[in-house]
């Protein structure tokens, strides 16, 4: 698709939002993440909402979203396996490994995630990263255990900050707090991920590379770019 004007970031977030309609098999229950491209997924899904069972989705706000325009939505529990979950990233490299957590919902996001055969990645060309990092990385914690993940990420060389809303510690829907960590370069995704994971106090890493994506949709002035990974 060529244009004399280029597309905005809003326009390029719906085009793969419309897109990613191609990955759902009619009568499936699909995955749903969370953030403004996966709302432009939301709303293209809405045409389409008869060939839709159900959804499983990755936060409160998306959770309203879909039961707006009339998708039934299920609890995680209630399913085996999903075909298919679409979300968004932070950044994504050449490999399909991600961080994601930036709308805070990454707890859930990866269990959604691990319970599908095929993630789907929506996101503009502004994500895509040769290396994992600039982009702060979002952790999980339970609240007693800041001050010790904070001390664990400063001996990596990372800077970790509580991350705030109206002046107090964000709290997930989980009940948690968020720490965003700067300074880290990302070379090896999935050794980092694990080694986070066994922090004390962790709840999850933002990083998605035991969860990857497997196909991204990137939204570029040329148009939507299929990446398979």
């Amino acid at each position: 698709m060529t244009t004399s004007t280029p597309l905005t970031q809003d326009e390029l977030k719906a085009l793969v939002g419309q897109a990613a309609l191609r990955y759902i098999v009619p009568g499936d229950i699909v995955g749903v993440g969370t953030g403004s491209t996966v709302n432009k997924f939301i709303d293209a899904l809405a045409t389409v909402k008869d060939q839709v069972r159900g959804a499983v989705s990755s936060s409160v706000a998306s959770t309203e979203r879909l039961r707006t325009i009339g998708i039934p939505v299920l609890d995680a529990n209630e399913v085996e396996q999903l075909g298919v979950y679409i979300d968004g990233a932070d950044e994504i490299d050449g490999q399909g490994h991600m961080v994601k957590g930036g709308g805070a919902a990454l707890t859930r996001e990866k269990i959604v995630a691990a319970l599908a055969r095929q993630f789907v990645c929506i996101a503009d060309e502004s994500k895509l990263v040769e290396t994992l990092g600039r982009f702060p990385l979002p952790v999980e914690v339970i609240p007693m255990a800041t001050a010790h993940v904070v001390r664990r990420f400063a001996a990596l060389g990372g800077q970790a900050t509580l991350r705030l809303k109206d002046g107090q510690p964000l709290v997930t829907d989980n009940g948690q707090h968020i720490l965003d960590v700067t300074g880290l370069s990302i070379t090896d995704p999935l050794a980092l991920e694990s080694q986070i994971n066994q922090w004390p106090g962790v709840v999850t890493v933002g990083i998605f590379a035991h969860q990857k994506a497997q196909v991204c949709l990137l939204g570029t002035a040329q148009g939507v770019k299929t990446l398979n990974f």
